[in-house]
């Protein structure tokens, strides 16, 4: 719930902007850490999730690793506190600059998706006499009940290792002397709500433990990667970590030594940003009534990529509820965040709050149209 004082404070600000309640994220991490501590789990942080480095020092400062995709990614949170010890590099696609300079780096690990992928490492590993520390990204085949978009882990993604590839994998590995497998990875999608996936996920990964051990394997960690869902309809609810947290203790059976890893993201940070905007014209069509808001696509692009729905709200205006499209100025159709939202009667300049904007929202901005990117405010500067 945003205060009535602190829309007040809105109205002098101009719009659109990310709003951030620190509260709320520290609530968050506070919940991981204890919860993480207990079943002796290491978090590493989806950066991909917010790069904001205000926020990420926040997060770093709990004394979590990060999850990153890109070598800027990996910079972005050195320079925010991440230790390099603590990173895990993940991602499909990885540059051969991307490889060299993480291996200056000495992060902790690089999470593997294809057999090229790991001869390249190796390769590049050997030109600065190194050992490259790896995880196995493997694809489990879990369905994860998500949007397309964001599934990862079915056949024929583009993401992981398939289990009929770790036989050629492993053959390959013996070959390759820079490289040392510690660990297998998985990552089935994004915005998981539904608790039996990940149970589904630990039977799995009891099933490859028992493939590697056969094969006189020893893995040092299990890294079941993120996707934990949050509630869109309740931007104040924080995500259930401890079931889920609980869940992966019961069901994935360790062997002496192991350890698991986790990478949350969205539920780390989607619930304690908002993207704040103001109202524009209130259009009126044949059938329609559209609020033009002055935040597009551009500023959060999940509802015109993924159909994605959160909740909006008019923080100024208290008249009858009317339903409206609410829609950015963005020259596409799909620069559409709502369709027959219920709303107080609207007008010009009413203040806009899409609440649970904290993930993929400032991460996935553009200069579409050539518009401004939002500045980030902070609870605890206004």
């Amino acid at each position: 719930m945003i205060s009535q004082e602190t829309v007040n404070k809105f109205k002098d600000l101009q719009t659109p902007f990310y709003y951030y309640d620190l509260d709320i994220l520290n609530v968050a991490c506070r919940i991981v850490m204890k919860g993480s501590a207990d079943y002796g789990y290491k978090v590493h942080y989806a950066v991909k999730a917010n790069a904001n480095p205000r926020i990420m020092k926040i997060i770093s400062s709990y004394g979590f690793g990060a999850d990153c995709v890109s070598w800027n990614e990996i910079e972005c949170a050195i320079n925010a506190g991440f230790k390099p010890s603590e990173i895990v590099f993940a991602g499909v696609g990885k540059t051969d600059k991307d490889i060299e300079e993480a291996l200056k780096a000495d992060v902790f690990c690089f999470n593997c998706e294809s057999i090229p992928e790991i001869e390249v490492i190796d390769s590049l590993a050997l030109k600065q006499n190194k050992a490259a520390m790896i995880a196995l990204r493997i694809n489990p085949y879990i369905e994860a009940f998500t949007h397309k978009y964001i599934t990862t882990g079915i056949e024929e993604s583009k993401f992981g290792i398939n289990i009929w590839e770790l036989d050629e994998v492993v053959r390959r590995l013996k070959l390759l002397n820079n490289l040392n497998l510690k660990g297998i990875h998985f990552h089935i999608g994004s915005q998981i709500t539904r608790m039996d996936v990940f149970r589904n996920l630990c039977s799995r990964v009891n099933e490859l433990q028992e493939w590697f051990a056969s094969r006189n394997i020893q893995l040092d960690f299990i890294n079941v990667g993120g996707g934990l869902g949050i509630d869109y309809e309740d931007p104040g609810q924080i995500p259930p970590f401890e079931e889920y947290f609980s869940l992966i203790n019961e069901f994935i059976s360790l062997r002496p030594g192991q350890t698991i890893h986790v990478e949350p993201g969205r539920s780390l940070t989607g619930q304690c940003g908002s993207l704040i905007s103001k109202v524009l014209y209130i259009k009126n069509g044949s059938n329609t009534t559209f609020a033009i808001i002055d935040a597009g696509m551009t500023d959060l692009i999940r509802p015109a990529l993924y159909n994605a729905r959160h909740k909006i709200e008019n923080l100024t205006s208290a008249g009858n509820p009317q339903k409206y499209d609410v829609v950015g100025p963005v020259c596409e159709s799909s620069d559409t965040f709502g369709k027959f939202i219920e709303l107080p009667e609207t007008h010009r300049g009413d203040i806009i709050a899409i609440r649970s904007a904290g993930a993929y929202g400032e991460s996935m901005a553009s200069r579409y149209n050539m518009r401004d990117l939002p500045r980030s405010v902070f609870s605890d500067e206004i």
